[in-house]
């Protein structure tokens, strides 16, 4: 096991040359491009409608950022009526290593495990399990006296019951009231302690059924179905599942979603015979570079989690994640496989948030540098309600949503439109990637 030293990317001249050839396009959007990427068929854009020329913009618009240092590489796909236009691998999955990003390259996907979450508890829901206004507490009980925080801190705190119990909706929208340890408030000071951290290698739990049973001691930051406060509610989700289903988290997923899907690199770890394929992930410096954040030698994804988190816990692949997000745009079917319904997939990806919520209910969260004007939400990811608040093109109903090493998606079923970039650095909004690939995408669609 070789040891890894902390670097910063800027300064590594030793690598320039290397960088800037691992730079040329892994994948590229030519007639030559016959077969298929991920199981979906490959291309020309000008036979989906968008132009060869204009796609041509992606590559450089994130080499920049890859040759100026900032980022290690990036991979970034767009697929529309179900064919892929556009992939490219740019730069390094390893700077250090001097490893390229390829089309195998794993992702720690953090936040957009939620929609997977999310379709996993509506498979359910369509099975009539439950409705999305049954109370919380019908399935898990120890939700039944969860109090809502009013003042003060720690051993201090006062707390009052709440207006109306939380409700399944409520874990997908972020409306439940629990919140993030990330997201100062003395609601997360309390959750810190009592070892509810978002990512599972930091909680001290045993398994998902003690974490959420922890986390329904703890008062709730808001009354449910009055705020929207991003939050664990995903991870609840996930508990969810298993107590309808029986199953454990991971193997419901598995069993109802990767394996149907053929998505055969998503897990919550990596097993060792695909550690090489596991990006590191990096984080930013004062000086603009990039430092080592998570090395895959000592990286906590090397083993199964004893805590399976719905929302923040899974990796994956660009090809793995380019068939789910593909499913969402067939309305729930890929390949022959349904795995939801169409108008489910539509429930899911229309906006949840009434006109009570105002019309930029997330911008507490400062999603992507700020840019969370004109969106609502959906379960488990944003839905565009005004293109022109967002000041970006995509249709009013695309969803999608991002994760925090620097990782997003959407999809717009108006274009029968999916795009990605996906690259590995954290926190996410540190540069506007979600943003640029969305003017990026959209400026290539011609017909």
């Amino acid at each position: 096991m070789h040891q890894r030293k902390t670097f910063t990317v800027a300064l590594v001249s030793i690598l320039a040359a290397a960088l800037l050839a691992a730079c040329a396009p892994q994948g590229t959007d030519s007639a030559s491009d016959a077969g298929t990427l991920a199981g979906l068929p490959r291309v020309t854009p000008e036979s989906a409608g968008m132009s060869s020329e204009r796609l041509d913009r992606i590559r450089p618009a994130f080499e920049s950022y890859v040759t100026d240092g900032k980022l290690s590489g990036v991979i970034t796909a767009v697929a529309r009526d179900g064919k892929v236009v556009h992939f490219e691998a740019s730069g390094f999955q390893d700077v250090e290593a001097g490893e390229p990003m390829a089309e195998d390259t794993i992702f720690r996907m953090y936040s957009m495990t939620k929609p997977i979450a999310s379709a996993a508890l509506m498979i359910l829901w369509e099975e009539g399990h439950f409705l999305l206004s049954t109370p919380l507490s019908q399935v898990l009980p120890e939700f039944a006296g969860t109090q809502v925080y009013v003042s003060g801190d720690g051993d201090d705190m006062e707390t009052e019951p709440p207006r109306r119990p939380i409700v399944i909706r409520d874990l997908m929208t972020h409306t439940s009231g629990l919140t993030y340890t990330f997201i100062p408030s003395p609601v997360a000071a309390s959750y810190a302690t009592a070892g509810l951290e978002g990512s599972a290698d930091a909680v001290p739990h045993d398994d998902l059924a003690n974490y959420v049973r922890e986390l329904a001691k703890q008062p709730l930051l808001a009354h449910p179905g009055t705020a929207w406060n991003y939050s664990v509610g995903l991870e609840v989700a996930g508990r969810v599942v298993e107590v309808v289903s029986g199953q454990s988290f991971r193997d419901f997923l598995k069993e109802r979603i990767f394996d149907p899907l053929a998505m055969v690199d998503t897990d919550f770890y990596v097993p060792d015979e695909k550690l090489d394929r596991l990006a590191v992930n990096y984080a930013p410096t004062p000086e603009g570079g990039i430092v080592v954040f998570d090395d895959p030698e000592a990286s906590a994804y090397r083993k199964p989690p004893k805590v399976e988190m719905g929302g923040s816990g899974l990796v994956a692949t660009a090809g793995d994640y380019l068939r789910f997000a593909q499913m969402l745009a067939n309305g729930g079917e890929l390949d022959g496989v349904r795995i939801l319904g169409p108008e489910t997939v539509a429930l899911m990806m229309d906006n949840h948030l009434g006109a009570a919520y105002g019309p930029s209910p997330m911008s507490s969260l400062n999603l992507d540098m700020g840019m969370s004007e004109g969106m609502g939400y959906g379960l488990g990811g944003y839905s565009i309600t005004d293109t022109g608040l967002t000041g970006l093109p995509a249709s009013p109903g695309t969803y999608g949503w991002g994760g925090a090493a620097s990782t997003d998606f959407l999809v717009d079923p108006e274009e029968d439109l999916v795009a990605m970039v996906l690259t590995q650095l954290l926190p996410t909004g540190t540069y506007p990637l979600r943003p640029t690939m969305e003017v990026l995408t959209y400026q290539a669609i011609v017909e």
